[in-house]
């Protein structure tokens, strides 16, 4: 019986398994309860997972199923907004903001204000334990110089989601700025959210502004990606600017040579974007009437370590392309799923260089990975050191034989 193991074989045995089972298990006793309840054991099994979710967003509906495979049955989600903002705002949606240990930060809102005070919701939400959090809200800053003149204006924000190790504290940074029709862009304001405290603070220091109004950040490495510049009259470099969440500052991240070099002299019309792909930094190259490079930085911070692992020429498809972003790897590492202009999921193989639409995938506006927790919003994971498990080796895959053996009879 479990009883008769003891914990941290039990806690090993039982971080293999899917979160769907570990709540059905944690429903037939207190002992079980109260293991899986535990900040040790959510952070091992998060440690342990290998199960991914992809979660799509179609207009305001929301839907998950399992990665790399996606061959199983779609799964809506009932989102937990408890404010039904009006779908007839100027860009009123429910936007996919990000994912990190199990989490999903999602955002019910418009991202175009037509005025600071405008209804917006944003949950951290873990998809398969159905738990949330709704963040405080937090009305847009005004310029003195809005609030003594009578001018119509209107303001644009973004987020970024992740954790911060080393205090164990999950953040969430929003990029805001106002717009007016006297005054085009004001500067920009940086909040940033604490889960420990559930409160906003000030950012004082923003000297960039986000370039791709709609472009939600990119968390690699402890740190919220975008492509900024310092101005946006077009006289800057667009560089990919990071927000480191334990420094709580704005640091650029260095660009591969070939790229800075083709920007300064001109010699190429393209754009840049970011990603996450296999844990890495991406970034995404698009000459506008050519081709699509895909870069990853496979050294966190080091310049040299960027690598270009493919070329997807537009001519190959039959509609015109405008852009992708890199998902995941499939199970075997041979092929990237990719989301095609914000519409359709393809699978590119890497040697062969073939595309592969993904049947029965119904129209989407953005795809996001997230792994598979128990990790609840109100909580960070538990980062402390494990203590070596005295028994050997031999005894542990006795243990798990014989207990995963029980398992499959009682379930």
């Amino acid at each position: 019986m479990a009883s008769d193991l003891p914990p941290d074989i039990l806690a090993e045995i039982f971080s293999c398994l899917p979160v769907k089972s570990l709540l059905r298990f944690r429903s037939t006793s207190k002992s079980l309860r109260s293991l899986i309840d535990s900040h040790k054991f959510i952070n091992l099994h998060l440690k342990s997972s290998l199960n991914f979710k992809l979660i799509l967003r179609h207009k305001t509906n929301l839907y998950q199923l399992d990665f790399p495979n996606l061959t199983k049955s779609i799964i809506p989600l009932n989102h937990p907004f408890t404010t039904n903002i009006d779908p007839f705002t100027l860009n009123s949606i429910k936007a996919l903001i990000g994912s990190c240990n199990g989490l999903l930060a999602i955002y019910n809102g418009p991202i175009a204000f037509t005025h600071p005070n405008d209804a917006t919701e944003i949950t951290i939400w873990n998809t398969n334990t159905r738990k949330h959090w709704i963040i405080p809200f937090l009305p847009l800053p005004i310029p003195n110089i809005v609030e003594s003149e009578n001018i119509e204006r209107g303001g644009v924000c973004i987020h970024g989601f992740g954790f911060d190790p080393l205090t164990g504290d999950y953040k969430l940074l929003r990029i805001s700025w106002l717009v007016s029709l006297q005054n085009s862009f004001y500067h920009s304001h940086a909040r940033l959210f604490s889960s420990k405290t559930n409160s906003w603070k000030i950012i004082p220091i923003m000297p960039y502004t986000v370039y791709y109004a709609q472009a939600m950040g990119v968390f690699v490495e402890n740190s919220i990606h975008w492509i900024m510049e310092k101005n946006l009259d077009g006289s800057d470099l667009c560089l990919i600017v990071a927000f480191n969440l334990t420094l709580e500052v704005f640091k650029e991240v260095p660009l591969p040579a070939v790229i800075r070099g083709e920007e300064v002299n001109n010699n190429q019309s393209f754009d840049l974007e970011v990603a996450v792909l296999g844990g890495c930094l991406s970034m995404i190259v698009n000459y506008q009437t050519t081709k699509i490079d895909v870069w990853v930085m496979k050294e966190y911070g080091s310049r040299d370590s960027w690598c270009k692992i493919f070329t997807l020429v537009k001519s190959r498809f039959t509609l015109r392309l405008k852009s992708l972003r890199p998902l995941g790897y499939s199970s075997d590492g041979s092929k990237v799923l990719l989301e095609i202009d914000c519409k359709k999921l393809v699978w590119y193989d890497l040697k062969s260089e073939q595309v592969i639409y993904v049947e029965g995938i119904p129209n989407l506006d953005e795809a996001m990975i997230c792994v598979e927790s128990l990790v609840p919003p109100s909580f960070p994971v538990d980062n402390s050191s494990k203590k070596e498990n005295r028994l050997s080796k031999s005894k542990r895959r006795y243990f798990f034989i014989d207990y995963l053996s029980f398992l499959l009879c009682i379930s």
